[in-house]
C-alpha cells in the first residue's frame, strides 16, 4: 500500500517540498490530496536524503501545506496510447478535447522515452513533399530529418505549420501510411482554435492527433506536452509502422517553462536567465526524431520557435540549431511586403537535402544550385542599384535584378491552400530561370538545359 505523507514543509510556485519520505525515485508520480478532497497531480523533481522536490502539473493556487497529503505512486508519468489516437485532440496534459470517449490503451509508455542509439540509427533518407516549393526544392526535407523553423513575433509560422501539416506526404505518395502528430505550447486560445478549425476543415485531422496547451494552461504542462507528442508519435512510427511528421509548436513558450521552474528552484540561471541545462534538455526532445534499423516507420520533426527580438544568436534558436540539421528561417521584411510564406532563403538550410535531391528528378540537385546562386546574385545587384541606381547596371545584371523581383513575387510566393508538387515546383524554376542568359546557367547540366528550359 503506498504511503500518504502530511509533511508537506513548502510550497514556492509550482514547486512543493515534501520530507521524511522514503523510497521515492526521480519523476516518480504524486498525487496531493488538498483538505477539501480535490486530488492535484505532479511529479518528483528531485530526491535528497529525505526530501523530494515535487513539480506540480496543475495550478498550486489555494494549496497549503496545512491539511494537505502527498502520495507518491511508484510510476512515472505515462500516456495511454492507441491507434485510436488518430482524429483526436488531447490536452498538454493528455486528456481528450474534442467530447470523444476516453481512449482505450494498447499499452502505456513513459513519455520521458530516449533518445535513440546512435547505433541503431538508419540514415534519414526518402523525400518528404510539403507542397511548399522554397522547401521542397531549395530546403528539401527528409524522412527522419529534425529541421525547426526559425520565426519571430507576428509572423504566419501558425499557417505554414499549419499548412505544412495539411499538405505533407512521403515521396508524394498520398496512399502511405502517413500521420501528423501537432504540439502547441503556450499557445493563445485563436490560435488553438485555429489549428483545430484548419486541421477539421481539410480533414487533415483524420490522420493527425492534436495536443494542445493554451496559455491560460498551466505553465508546467507545456514541459510534458511535447513529451506526450514524441511519445505518441515513437508508438505510430516503431510499433505500428507509420510515418510520422511532428510538429511542435512553440518552443519559446517551451523554454520559458523550464526558465520559470528553474527560477524557482532557485538554481543559477545560464545564458540570458535560462538553466545551464537548456542545451541538454532541448537534445531529449530533438533526438527522439529519426529511423531505426528494421523498422518500418520513420519520425521526421519540424520544431517552430519565435526568436525574441529577431535576434537569431538568441539562445533558443543558437542551442537549436547546434542539435537540429538545419532550419528554416522566416523574414520579416518579406511579410511586410505581404509574401507568403515568408521564407528568407538565403539564412535557410537543409543539411541533408543532398539525400532528398538525389531521389526526386534528375535535374533537383542543379536547379536548386542555380536557382540558389541566380537570386543571392539577384539580391547584389539590388543592393548595387539602391547605390548607384539602375541606369548604371549592365544589361546581365538587369536581368539578374529582374529575376531576383520575379523569385519573390512567383517561387517564394504561393497561397496558402496551394500544393505544389515538387514537379511542378522544378517546372516553375525552369521558367523563371529561361529568363537569364544561357551562358549564366553554369550550375546546370547542358543535357538537362537542353530537356527542360526552352518546355517550360
Amino acid at each position: 500500500m503506498q504511503k500518504e505523507y502530511k509533511t508537506l514543509k513548502s510550497i514556492a510556485g509550482p514547486l512543493v517540498l515534501v520530507e521524511g519520505v522514503e523510497g521515492v525515485k526521480y519523476e516518480e508520480l504524486v498525487e496531493l490530496t488538498t483538505p477539501d478532497g480535490s486530488k492535484r497531480m505532479g511529479k518528483v523533481l528531485e530526491v535528497h536524503n529525505d526530501k523530494a522536490l515535487v513539480q506540480m502539473f496543475e495550478s498550486p493556487q489555494d494549496l497549503t501545506t496545512e491539511g494537505t497529503k502527498a502520495k507518491f505512486l511508484g510510476k512515472p508519468l505515462e500516456i495511454g496510447v492507441s491507434q485510436d489516437m488518430l482524429g483526436r485532440i488531447f490536452s498538454g496534459s493528455g486528456s481528450p478535447l474534442d467530447d470523444g470517449p476516453e481512449i482505450i490503451p494498447e499499452k502505456k509508455l513513459n513519455i520521458s522515452g530516449a533518445p535513440i542509439n546512435p547505433y541503431s540509427r538508419d540514415f534519414p533518407n526518402d523525400f518528404i513533399q510539403t507542397g511548399i516549393s522554397t522547401i521542397d526544392c531549395l530546403n528539401t526535407l527528409v524522412r527522419g530529418q529534425k529541421l525547426p523553423i526559425f520565426s519571430g513575433a507576428g509572423l504566419p509560422h501558425s499557417r505554414v505549420a499549419a499548412q505544412i501539416a495539411r499538405q505533407a506526404k512521403v515521396g508524394g505518395d498520398e496512399k502511405g501510411e502517413f500521420a501528423v502528430v501537432f504540439g502547441a505550447m503556450g499557445v493563445t486560445f485563436e490560435e488553438s482554435e485555429y489549428f483545430i478549425n484548419e486541421f477539421k476543415k481539410t480533414g487533415a485531422i483524420n490522420r493527425s492527433v492534436l495536443f494542445i496547451n493554451t496559455a491560460a494552461d498551466p505553465v508546467v504542462e507545456r514541459i510534458a506536452t511535447p513529451r506526450l507528442a514524441l511519445t505518441t508519435a515513437e508508438y505510430l512510427a516503431f510499433e505500428k509502422g507509420m510515418h510520422v511528421l511532428v510538429i511542435l509548436t512553440d518552443l519559446t513558450n517551451y523554454c520559458e517553462a523550464l526558465r520559470e521552474v528553474s527560477a524557482a528552484r532557485k538554481e543559477v540561471p545560464g545564458r540570458r536567465g535560462y538553466p545551464g541545462y537548456l542545451y541538454t534538455d532541448l537534445a531529449t526532445l530533438y533526438e527522439r526524431a529519426g529511423r531505426i534499423k528494421g523498422k518500418e516507420g520513420s519520425i521526421t520533426q519540424i520544431p517552430i520557435l519565435t526568436m525574441p527580438e529577431d535576434d537569431i544568436t538568441h539562445p533558443i534558436p543558437d542551442l537549436t540549431g547546434y542539435i537540429t540539421e538545419g532550419q528554416i528561417v522566416l523574414s520579416r521584411a518579406l511579410h511586410g511586403e505581404g509574401i507568403y510564406p515568408p521564407v528568407n532563403v538565403l539564412p535557410s538550410l537543409s543539411r541533408l537535402s543532398p539525400t532528398a535531391r538525389k531521389i526526386t528528378r534528375e535535374d533537383h540537385e542543379g536547379v536548386f544550385a542555380q536557382m540558389y546562386a541566380s537570386f543571392a546574385r539577384g539580391l547584389e545587384v539590388r543592393d548595387l542599384a539602391i547605390i548607384l541606381g539602375e541606369s548604371a547596371l549592365s544589361d546581365i545584371d538587369l536581368k539578374f535584378l529582374k529575376f531576383a523581383k520575379e523569385f519573390e513575387s512567383k517561387f517564394i510566393t504561393q497561397e496558402e491552400n496551394e500544393d505544389r508538387s515538387i514537379a511542378d515546383t522544378l517546372d516553375l524554376s525552369w521558367k523563371l530561370m529561361s529568363a537569364l542568359p544561357r551562358n549564366e546557367l553554369k550550375r546546370l547540366k547542358e543535357e538537362h538545359i537542353d530537356k527542360y528550359l526552352n518546355t517550360k
